[in-house]
């Protein structure tokens, strides 16, 4: 899975609350990017079985999508909690780089970045 899929999944799961249809329209305006981008990508997730898509119509986050879009998010959310709240830095630079490090981070990373920001 590269980043930037991680990116499509993790922008479906926010815009359609986890199980909610969302339009590709919706996605591409989240994104900042084209439809044909976004067209693109949503045939690769579905081949993938990560989400169900009707042609010219919504698409909705399968069960394996769901739990992928899950762990992308909560990674996401440690790394922008670490940066907001342990680093004080701003949340539009948070939310940038929180993007950036979900998708380089490794399992070890994840874990350890829990126990401390729960300590």
């Amino acid at each position: 899975m590269t980043p930037s899929m991680e990116d499509y999944i993790e922008a479906i799961y926010a815009l359609g609350d986890a199980r909610d249809p969302v339009r590709l329209t919706d996605i591409a305006q989240r994104l900042g990017l084209t439809k044909a981008s976004v067209s693109r990508a949503v045939h690769s997730l579905s081949e993938e079985g990560l989400i169900t898509h009707q042609r010219y119509g919504t698409l909705s986050l399968t069960e394996a999508g769901i739990r992928l879009a899950r762990e992308v998010y909560h990674r996401h959310t440690l790394f922008k909690r670490f940066l907001t709240e342990r680093l004080y830095l701003p949340e539009d630079v948070a939310e940038h780089d929180a993007c950036r490090m979900e998708h380089a981070a490794g399992p070890q990373t994840i874990e350890a970045l829990e126990r401390f920001l729960n300590e």
